[in-house]
C-alpha cells in the first residue's frame, strides 16, 4: 500500500507555514536584541534631515522630527510585541479561571458566570477595551490590561466548552466513582485537554491584540511619547500624508504582516492539533 502524495493545497500550507515560523523567529531576534539591526539611535533628532524620502541612508526615511524610520520601526517592535503578549497572557488566564470555574460548578453558577461572558461578547473588542482604558487610564501596563479584559470572555467560553466535554468523559466518571479527588483529574485529565486548542487560539488572538494595542496607540491612550509603538508611529505620520506617506505606511505595513504571519502559526497549530 502506497502512501498518497500530498495534495498542492497542502504543500502551500507547509511552505506559508514554514515562512511564517522563519519571520517571527526574526520578531523574536529583534525583540531581544532590537541594537542589532537598528542603524541609529531611535530617539535621536536630526533637525537638518526632517521629512526625508527613503534613500540608502534612511531605507524608510525619516520622520517630522528627523527621527530614522526604520531604527523607531524595529525599536518599536520590542513595545508593540509585549503589549500584545501580556495582553494575550491576561485573557488566557483571565478566561482560564473562568471557565474551569463555570465547568465545575453547579447550573446556578454557571448560568451567572456565563450570561456575564455573554454581555462583554456583545461588545467588539476594541470598543470593550476603549471602556477599561477609560477605567483605569492609559499607559503601556494598562493598556496591556484592558486588552487583556476584552479578551478573557473569547478564552472563557472556549475553555468551559473543552472542560464540560472531558468531564463528562468515562474516564473521568470512572475516576469520580473510585473517589479521586476532583483537583486531581482537573490537572491530569480536564488541563491537558483544554491547553491544546487554548493555545491555538492565543496564537490567533495575539494578532487581534496586536491590532487592538495599535487602535489604542492611535487614539493617543497607549505608550506615552517618546517611546516608539506602531499605532503611535501611524499617529505621529497622519497630518503629513501627503508630504511623507512613508512615516504611517511603515509601521501600518509591519502591523498587517506581523499579524498574517501569527495568524499563519496559529492556522498551522491549529490542523496539528485537530489531526
Amino acid at each position: 500500500m502506497t502512501r498518497g502524495r500530498p495534495s498542492g493545497g497542502s504543500r502551500t500550507t507547509a511552505v506559508l507555514g514554514v515562512l511564517a515560523g522563519l519571520a517571527l523567529l526574526l520578531v523574536v531576534l529583534v525583540v531581544l536584541f532590537p541594537g542589532w539591526f537598528t542603524p541609529y539611535p531611535p530617539e535621536r533628532t536630526d533637525l537638518r534631515n526632517v521629512l526625508q524620502a527613503p534613500s540608502p541612508a534612511h531605507l524608510l526615511g525619516t520622520d517630522q522630527l528627523g527621527r530614522d524610520v526604520l531604527s523607531r520601526l524595529l525599536d518599536g517592535t520590542r513595545l508593540s510585541v509585549a503589549i500584545a503578549v501580556f495582553a494575550t497572557a491576561v485573557g488566557v488566564l483571565g478566561g482560564a479561571l473562568i471557565g474551569l470555574l463555570s465547568a465545575i460548578a453547579g447550573s446556578r453558577a454557571d448560568s451567572v458566570l456565563m450570561r456575564g461572558v455573554d454581555v462583554l461578547l456583545a461588545f467588539p473588542e476594541l470598543l470593550l477595551a476603549l471602556l477599561v482604558v477609560a477605567v483605569i487610564g492609559g499607559g503601556v501596563v494598562n493598556t496591556a490590561v484592558a486588552i487583556g479584559i476584552a479578551a478573557i470572555p473569547n478564552y472563557a467560553r472556549l475553555v468551559r466548552g473543552q472542560a464540560l466535554l472531558v468531564l463528562r468523559s468515562e474516564y473521568v466518571e470512572a475516576a469520580r466513582m473510585l473517589g479521586v479527588h476532583p483537583a486531581r483529574y482537573l490537572v491530569r485529565h480536564v488541563l491537558p485537554n483544554v491547553s491544546g486548542p487554548v493555545v491555538v487560539l492565543a496564537s490567533i488572538g495575539a494578532g487581534t491584540a496586536l491590532i487592538t494595542a495599535s487602535g489604542l496607540s492611535l487614539l493617543g491612550l497607549g505608550p506615552r511619547p517618546p517611546q516608539a509603538d506602531w499605532g503611535a508611529m501611524v499617529a505621529d505620520g497622519k497630518d503629513f500624508l501627503q508630504l511623507a506617506w512613508w512615516i504611517s505606511a511603515a509601521p501600518g505595513a509591519a502591523i498587517v504582516l506581523l499579524v498574517v504571519v501569527v495568524t499563519l502559526v496559529g492556522r498551522g497549530l491549529q490542523a496539528r492539533v485537530l489531526r
